[in-house]
């Protein structure tokens, strides 16, 4: 078997050893090539055709939100009434114990929620006052009334089953006066009722606790239904996962139900009433979670992207390759090959021409080494030289490649596979959106009732000193504010409005002008944020009047739900008074849009709401309204909550499938823009330069030194035409 020469082995290692590893032109055309065969491939495969037999991933979705509202809704709820009677058992501490009937009569006056209140002696058991229903005191006195006074007072919520089969919670807080060692306890009993969301002939909703067991229910029966059963065990089973930021605070999730009659199916979804890491609330322990269901009908009609997928990725597919072979041929390959000529001619074999090169910056360079290989042999430098045209410049073939890209890209990004403003929108989604809308309406309007509640438990107090101690009555207002986050202010007003007390920010109710009426009423129309504040009258006061001031962030925070879009709280002329955080908002403007007022003044007239499907030329949206129900000192505000959420937010399958085509066109112009980008600043511009170099260098310029910048190809050729400067000038140019 024949081998090579010692003398060309060594050549070839020594070749080896001076050519480039990584680096250069080789680096991101394969970089390109492998990006954009993965995109094809991502193209082909996920623009599959979209099936619809069964239900819309929107449909659960939505109603996963419903019962995340409505678990928010009764969290909400149960823990305000059990802060509610801890801070009224607080206001009734002193130095002397306040009359057990005093206190119900007080507390009966304000609060009408509780089904039944008592004060009992925890020592013997003792009812030393009672109102409404009876309470299951053995409950009481079983769990708290044999331990320390510290136990007393961490006594939380507690769920009862009575005879009826009704669930009552049980709220105790601890009547404290002097130097009780013992003292008194507060008991309240409530309905655990399913949360404020309108139910109708479609829909069922439960509230269940960690084993499963429905506590509360309404809407058609579905307690004794398989799925049902199924769901309740898996919102117990998922009660205790780990809680995620930015999400629900607690587990939810969405289901199929089973089949029904013809072509409808059951649509579930479920949310835990958990607290987050954290976060104070007495309800979040109890284990409790609500679980929505609807039925739906299903639609047979299907998305066909599977072949638009498979005819884009393989004509990118094609582009690829032919990108990637015009690189080899017009960038890769006339680098190597000039790196062998200069190399020769750098080691001084001038024996052969150097070859002609196709490009224009190769052909530069190819014919200055020529004109060097001849200055070598002792031809004189020229003084000018007209520079080699060799067809295409590398930079305009790069040029040309990220167009043809581009072309594929752009038409998937901008313009083909759109989903228009004709899409078929599930009907459940357009009342989902009206449900969502009255739960965060009904949410706004008890939450004020309940400050409304606060503020006139306040006045039972304020009252009960006859306003002859200020600065009782100022401890009052503070300790009010502290524990309320509600308010930004809390203060007393005489009978012609003048302040006499007042604790937190600076007071906005009008000057000189009379106190209102118990109730909760908007205090201005124009300026930067809203002022909205509780009025309750001092009892037997002389005109006085308790008033709090709600915190905008307040009236904010009650708006701002997930999932539901763009949410306003306007009043009775529809000026916006607060809006979700995301979106933010202009206090008093106008709502964006004649159709959300079309629908306000539409919704002002049905106790129930409204909601639409609102399309326009270009796109299409879900929009609702949701006045105030259900009276309480809110009924004369005449507020509303208006929704409105953009249909492409939707997962419906063609918004789904918009949204791949856009990303197999985005990730198309990213593989481009970055790959060839990084060929022009590694290869490009630095072939572009040697050519001016290697142009110079044989003009007679022999004082520049070369030195290479990378170690890549470019820097191999300018390596070696430093060779061939030192090898001119010498003396006669010549060994």
């Amino acid at each position: 078997m024949l081998s090579a020469p010692r003398g060309t082995r060594r050549r070839k290692m020594r070749r080896r050893a001076d050519m480039p590893l990584l680096g250069g032109a080789r680096p991101p055309i394969a970089a390109l090539l492998a990006l954009l065969l993965a995109v094809a491939g991502a193209t082909a495969l996920v623009l599959g055709d979209r099936d619809r037999a069964g239900t819309d991933t929107a449909v659960l979705t939505s109603q996963q939100r419903v019962a995340e509202d409505g678990a928010l809704s009764l969290r909400a709820s149960l823990d305000e009434s059990v802060t509610d009677l801890q801070r009224a058992a607080a206001l009734f501490t002193g130095p002397a114990p306040v009359p057990a009937d005093t206190i119900l009569d007080k507390l009966g006056k304000v609060y009408s929620k509780w089904r039944g209140i008592a004060v009992i002696d925890p020592a013997d058991g003792t009812l030393l006052a009672a109102r409404g229903e009876n309470i299951p005191l053995g409950t009481v006195l079983k769990s708290g009334g044999t331990g320390k006074s510290d136990a007393q007072d961490a006594l939380g919520p507690q769920l009862v089953r009575l005879r009826s089969g009704e669930t009552r919670m049980l709220v105790v807080a601890a009547l404290r006066a002097g130097g009780d060692k013992r003292p008194r306890l507060l008991v309240a009993s409530g309905t655990l009722n399913v949360p404020g969301i309108s139910t109708g002939e479609n829909r069922s909703l439960l509230v269940v606790d960690s084993a499963g067991t429905v506590l509360a229910s309404d809407g058609p029966s579905v307690a004794r239904t398989s799925w049902a059963k199924r769901v309740a065990k898996t919102a117990a089973a998922d009660f205790t996962k780990t809680f995620e930021p930015g999400g629900h605070p607690g587990s939810s999730g969405h289901l199929m139900g089973t089949s029904g009659s013809g072509h409808t199916r059951t649509a579930v979804g479920y949310a835990a009433a958990a607290r987050a890491p954290g976060e104070s609330s007495p309800a979040g322990a109890l284990g409790l979670s609500v679980i929505t269901s609807v039925k739906v009908t299903q639609d047979s009609h299907a998305v066909r992207t599977q072949a638009f997928g498979l005819v884009a990725g393989g004509i990118l597919l094609l582009l690829a390759l032919l990108v990637t072979w015009v690189l080899m041929r017009t960038v890769q390959r006339p680098l190597l090959q000039l790196y062998v000529e200069s190399r020769r001619l750098g080691r001084g074999e001038l024996d052969r021409p150097v070859r002609s090169f196709r490009g224009r910056e190769p052909a530069r360079v190819g014919a200055a080494l020529e004109s060097l290989r001849r200055q070598c042999l002792g031809e004189r430098a020229p003084g000018r030289t007209g520079r080699a045209r060799g067809g295409f410049g590398t930079r305009a073939t790069v040029i040309c490649c990220g167009v043809l890209l581009l072309a594929w890209a752009a038409p998937l990004l901008l313009l083909l596979n759109r989903a228009g403003g004709g899409v078929t929108v599930p009907k459940q989604l357009v009342e989902d959106q009206r449900r969502r809308t009255d739960t965060a309406a009904d949410r706004v309007r008890k939450a004020l009732n309940e400050g409304w509640a606060d503020v006139a438990s306040v006045a039972q107090i304020v009252g009960a000193g006859g306003g002859k101690d200020d600065s009782a009555d100022k401890a009052v207002l503070e300790t009010t504010l502290r524990e309320h986050p509600r308010y930004r202010s809390v203060y007393v007003l005489d009978g012609a409005g003048t302040v006499l007390t007042r604790a937190g920010a600076t007071p906005r109710h009008p000057a000189g002008h009379k106190p209102y009426e118990d109730s909760v009423a908007q205090l201005n129309t124009s300026g930067k944020e809203p002022a909205v504040a509780a009025y309750a009258a001092v009892p037997d006061g002389k005109g006085r009047t308790v008033v709090g001031e709600y915190d905008p962030q307040f009236l904010i925070s009650m708006v701002t739900r997930p999932g539901l879009g763009q949410v306003w709280l306007i009043d009775a002329k529809h000026r916006i008074i607060a809006a979700d955080r995301p979106h933010g908002f202009r206090a008093f403007s106008k709502l964006p849009g004649g159709h959300l007022d079309d629908l306000a003044v539409k919704a002002r007239k049905d106790s129930n709401g409204k909601s639409i499907l609102h399309r326009s030329s270009r796109s299409s949206s879900l929009a609702a309204a949701a006045p105030f129900t259900g009276g309480g000192a809110v009924k004369d505000l005449g507020w509303q909550v208006v929704s409105e959420q953009p249909t492409s937010w939707l997962e419906l399958p063609e918004y789904t499938a918009e949204r791949h085509t856009m990303l197999a066109g985005l990730l198309g112009v990213t593989a481009a823009v970055a790959c060839l980008g990084w060929l022009h600043i590694i290869v490009i511009r630095p072939l572009r330069a040697l050519a001016d170099r290697a142009e110079a260098l044989a003009t007679g310029d022999r004082k520049t030194v070369l030195f290479p910048q990378h170690h890549d190809e470019v820097g191999a050729v300018v390596r070696n035409l430093e060779l061939i400067r030192q090898r001119l000038a010498r003396p006669f140019g010549r060994n």
